[in-house]
Order: C-alpha cells, then structure tokens, then sequence
C-alpha cells in the first residue's frame, strides 16, 4: 500500500459519466481520495453520503473528493445519481488504481482505505479501516477543524 511521506501515485480512469480521468489534473490542492468496496451498499452508501452532506465545507476549504470503486462508469453514475453525489467517481473496474495503490482485495474490489494528499502530492495520512464513519469523522478533523 501507497505510505505517508510517497508520492500519491497518477493513474487514468473513467470517471461516472465515461469521461476520461487522470488523478494528476487535481494536483495544487489538498485531496481525499478514497477508495471503497462497492457502490449502493450499505458503508459505502453511508461514506458517500456523509462526504456529500460536508462536501460546500470541504469545498471551501480548498479540498477535493475522488472516489474510486471497481464498479462500472453505470454503477458508479446510479450510485451518484441516487444520493446526489457531487463529487468525483472513478469507475475502477480493470482494477488498475487500486492495484496501483495496494488496496485491492483478493476477492477483486478495492479496500476501504482513504488517502489525504498535500497540495504536493505527497501522501500525508492514510485512514485503513472498513469502519466507513471513521474516514469521513478523521478528514473532517484534518481538513474542516483548523
């Protein structure tokens, strides 16, 4: 897995929509990039929503949101659709991101895990845990508390 202090890796993708995504074009801001199992589920629904209801916050304070699932460009668009979602969703299905970030599950989705990226692109923390309320309660505390 991608470690504090290394540079965030670039990858390409699609994002909900089909269009095309390469994570370096949100370089020169703070970023949450966070990975998640599946869309539509339960602690993802839970994770999107609780992003979504704080996003003008994060917004304002500078901070993007990309999320990231081996779902499909569909999946990922109903999934957003349905909650509203104003943010980002990489449709990760050749698995390319998440392997590149050394959160893929054996059983081929990715890991719950968020990664807090400086302006730089330097890694500064990384949230490991399938609790989804415990990624959006530590990047409040990181990015909305200061």
């Amino acid at each position: 897995m991608v470690a504090v202090g290394e540079s965030a890796p670039d990858f390409e993708a699609k994002l909900q929509d089909g269009r095309a995504f390469r994570f370096s074009s949100t370089k020169g801001k703070p970023r949450i990039l966070y990975f998640y199992p599946k869309a539509d589920t339960p602690g993802c629904t839970i994770e999107a929503k609780g992003f979504r209801d704080r996003y003008a916050e994060f917004q304002a304070k500078g901070v993007t949101i990309v999320g990231v699932s081996t779902d499909t460009c569909d999946e990922q668009l109903a999934f957003a659709k349905k909650y509203g979602l104003p943010f980002a969703l990489v449709a990760d299905g050749a698995q390319a991101a998440a392997k590149t970030y050394g959160v893929l599950a054996p059983a081929g989705y990715a890991r719950r895990v968020s990664f807090f990226i400086a302006p730089d692109g330097r890694v500064e923390e990384v949230v490991d845990t399938s609790a989804a309320d415990k990624h959006l309660a530590r990047a409040a505390e990181r990015y909305l508390t200061a």
